[in-house]
C-alpha cells in the first residue's frame, strides 16, 4: 500500500497486520480520488489547503492521500492500538506530524472542534450503522464545516448510509428508532467489488 500521487507520491505506508483493520485498496483510493478531482461538483478546490478528517482512520491512507494532494491539514480518530501505531508510523514517515493531529478515541464521541473540515472520510465497521452515528456526533461538537464533502464507505449490500434529501424532497422525519437519521445531498456512488463508495454534501 503506497500513496498514490502528489508530493508524497509512492510512499509505501505500514499497515497492522490481521483484519481488525480494512484499509482501502490502492485501486479503489485511486478511483476516489479520480472522481473527488474530475467531478462536476469536486476539482482541486476541494483539496487545496483543506482541512480534513479520518474518522476510523486504521492507516491514514486517505487522509494521507489528501495531504499529498494539497490538503493542509489532517485530523485523525483510531481506536485500535496496532492500526494506530501504523497510522504514527506513516504520518512520520512522510514528515507530516506539524499536519496532522490524531486522536486515540472512538470518533463517536469526539471532543469540540478547534476547526471545521471540509472534507471527511469515512471507513466504518460495516453494518453497525455508524455513518450517521459519527456525522452527528461531528455535527454536534463543531467538525463539520458549511457545505463539506464526506466520503463514506459501507458494504455494497448495506443501504445507503443516509438520508438523500435532494432526491427525497422532504426533512428528514421525526422518528422514535433509537438510531440516529442524518441527511445529506448524494452526490455520487460506485461499487468497488464487496464495497460502496458514496460521496455526500452535508448542509447546514
Amino acid at each position: 500500500m503506497r500513496i498514490i500521487a502528489g508530493t508524497r507520491k509512492g510512499r509505501v505506508l505500514a499497515a497492522p497486520q490481521g483484519t481488525t483493520t480494512r484499509p482501502t485498496a490502492d485501486r479503489v483510493r485511486q478511483a476516489l480520488f479520480d472522481m473527488l478531482l474530475h467531478a462536476p461538483w469536486g476539482g482541486s478546490r476541494l483539496l487545496d489547503n483543506a482541512h480534513v478528517l479520518d474518522a476510523f482512520a486504521g492507516t491514514g491512507a486517505l487522509a494521507l492521500e489528501a495531504l499529498s494532494r494539497g490538503a493542509a491539514q489532517a485530523t485523525f480518530f483510531e481506536t485500535d492500538r496496532a492500526a494506530l501505531a501504523a497510522l504514527r508510523a506513516n504520518i512520520a514517515g512522510c514528515g507530516w506530524q506539524d499536519r496532522c493531529k490524531v486522536f486515540a478515541k472512538d470518533v463517536t464521541s469526539p471532543p469540540r472542534a478547534a476547526i471545521p473540515c471540509s472534507l471527511l472520510f469515512l471507513d466504518p465497521p460495516y453494518r453497525q450503522n455508524l455513518p450517521a452515528r459519527t456525522l452527528a456526533a461531528l455535527k454536534a461538537q463543531g467538525w463539520i464545516a458549511p457545505h463539506a464533502i464526506a466520503v463514506i464507505e459501507t458494504s455494497a449490500q448495506e443501504p445507503l448510509p443516509l438520508l438523500d434529501i435532494e432526491q427525497q424532497g422532504v426533512s428528514v422525519p421525526e422518528t422514535d428508532d433509537p438510531l440516529p437519521v442524518f441527511s445529506g445531498a448524494l452526490l455520487a456512488e460506485r461499487k468497488h467489488g464487496a464495497a460502496r463508495i458514496s460521496v455526500w454534501r452535508i448542509e447546514g
